[in-house]
């Protein structure tokens, strides 16, 4: 850690920040308070921390049960990496490319190459026409004689592909893309934040697809890259992450408590008052000579907190210290489920769908498919000639079709839709073992609207002393938006409480 300036490492050293969550955003907000020598506690509800990135053991095998990947985007993830001496297990996906599988009258096909979200750069092309039909070719072809007019006014990214390219481009290989990367139908997305730059484009060029063309450079090698290129995992799983931050952690000499539930977060004067449950959940569940064991309440003090939770819990644990934070509009998070494969199938190991398999929205039940073991060379040689496959389930919107079952019954329905999306017959026999997880998708930062309810929950909290949110509902998802969001609130966070202020004056640098 760089040296601090005496003043600065004493003041640092009085200093006493609570952490409410320890899913990636907690973690990384944790690691910059602690970089400056301040005493920081970690407090998560789970037995683990992590959040979204998890891991679990299937038959031996450790794979990963959440966030398996990280966009490049930017550079932060892969700095973070580098940091925390994980560059050497940095690994890309192999280039299979991805299939749509619910295409009418088709059934499944290779997702097209030299696209941007599903939009074609050329309708004319064998793999684009092959899913859309002469029909939506030459309605697509309408695109590039219509003119300008109001390009570059259309919010909604569906709207603005239906209007210039059709129904048939928007319904099989755009909705499919959106549905799959954000967990949201195309209507709702916002064209600038999810393409920056197509509208001006399309402004520049007179259509949609010339657009296409101009943000993917005109180059015959970035219009053949495949889908997926532009993500990177972690040899062992993407649960080394958080395993290399909390050895950082524990360097910097923090707190990580595990199974501690958050009851409330106060204001008291200058100081915070957190009160939490110990072990609460376990505690729930034992009895001990047929008498229920108490959970150990617990309170801790400090001169700062990070709240690091769900949109619903932060809203809950700060009404009384934030009170402007509920007068901002806020959005209703549906959970996610991932259904977790290993299976026994020689009729797998061509990879007959490429490295997994978008669906067309209303063909199935399932929103994606991962072929984890044909995407990451890694896995598939730890997993011995057997196949990881991951299927993901509901959407914003949507209600996953898993979501009252129990974990036998979604391990069925996840190994039958697998079955007709990867085109292969997978029985119970096929079947060594499942793993089922949930997670709270957070509304993405591209969805309409989004940009102007994160604004106004930040300006809330940031007018309460003390106090920062971080987390996905605010950031974004993806780690690429999470980390450095995190980052970025610490530091606004450590600066107040060392300098008295957002911008007071220099301050030293923080590096590990």
């Amino acid at each position: 850690m760089t040296a601090q300036p005496p003043d600065l490492a004493a003041r640092a050293a009085q200093k006493n920040v609570i952490v409410v969550g320890g899913g990636i955003g907690g973690l990384i907000a944790a690691r910059e308070c602690a970089k400056v020598g301040m005493k920081v506690t970690v407090l998560e509800a789970e037995d683990s921390v992590g959040g979204a990135i998890r891991r679990t053991e299937l038959d031996g095998i450790v794979v990963d049960a959440g966030a398996e990947s990280y966009a490049t985007r930017g550079g932060t993830v892969r700095a973070l990496l580098e940091e925390l001496g994980l560059a050497d297990r940095i690994v890309t996906p192999a280039a299979g490319g991805a299939w749509l599988a619910g295409i009418p009258g088709i059934g499944a096909a290779p997702l097209p190459v030299g696209g941007i979200l599903g939009i074609p750069g050329n309708a004319f092309q064998d793999d684009v026409r092959r899913i859309i039909g002469w029909s939506g070719v030459w309605r697509a072809y309408v695109d590039r004689l219509r003119p300008p007019l109001t390009i570059g006014h259309t919010q909604s990214l569906g709207r603005l592909v239906s209007s210039r390219m059709g129904a048939k481009v928007h319904d099989r290989l755009v909705a499919p893309v959106v549905t799959g990367v954000y967990s949201a139908s195309p209507d709702d997305i916002d064209v600038e934040v999810a393409a920056p730059g197509l509208s001006a484009a399309l402004t520049r060029t007179g259509s949609l697809a010339g657009a296409v063309q101009v943000l993917r450079g005109e180059s015959a090698e970035r219009a053949k890259a495949a889908p997926g290129s532009a993500v990177e995992g972690l040899r062992g799983g993407m649960s080394t992450l958080i395993d290399a931050l909390l050895a950082d952690l524990a360097k910097f000499g923090v707190d990580v408590q595990t199974g501690v539930q958050v009851a409330a977060v106060t204001r008291d004067g200058q100081r915070w008052l957190v009160r939490a449950n110990k072990d609460a959940a376990a505690a729930a569940d034992a009895l001990v000579d047929d008498e229920e064991i108490a959970s150990e309440a617990i309170e801790l003090g400090a001169d700062a907190v990070i709240v690091a939770t769900s949109e619903d819990a932060a809203r809950q644990l700060l009404a009384d210290a934030a009170p402007a934070l509920a007068e901002t509009p806020s959005v209703t998070s549906p959970e996610i489920e991932i259904i977790t494969l290993l299976v026994s199938s020689p009729a797998l190991d061509s990879a007959p769908r490429g490295t997994g398999v978008l669906t067309v929205p209303g063909s199935f039940t399932a929103k994606a498919l991962t072929h984890s073991t044909a995407k990451w060379s890694w896995l598939s040689e730890a997993a011995g000639g057997r196949h990881v496959v991951r299927v993901s389930f509901g959407a914003q919107g949507e209600l996953a079709a898993t979501a009252t079952m129990n974990d036998e019954d979604a391990a069925q329905l996840a190994l039958r839709e697998a079955s007709a999306l990867l085109g292969v017959s997978l029985g119970d026999a096929d079947l060594i073992a499942s793993h089922r997880s949930r997670f709270t998708q957070s509304q993405p930062a591209s969805v309409i609207g989004s940009a102007e309810r994160r604004s106004a929950a930040r300006t809330a909290v940031r007018g309460v002393p003390g106090l920062a949110v971080v987390g996905a509902w605010l950031a974004g998802t993806g780690l690429a938006q999470v980390i450095p969001d995190a980052a970025k609130e610490a530091d606004r966070l450590r600066a107040s409480l060392l300098w008295g202020g957002e911008d007071t004056g220099p301050r030293p640098p923080a590096e590990a």
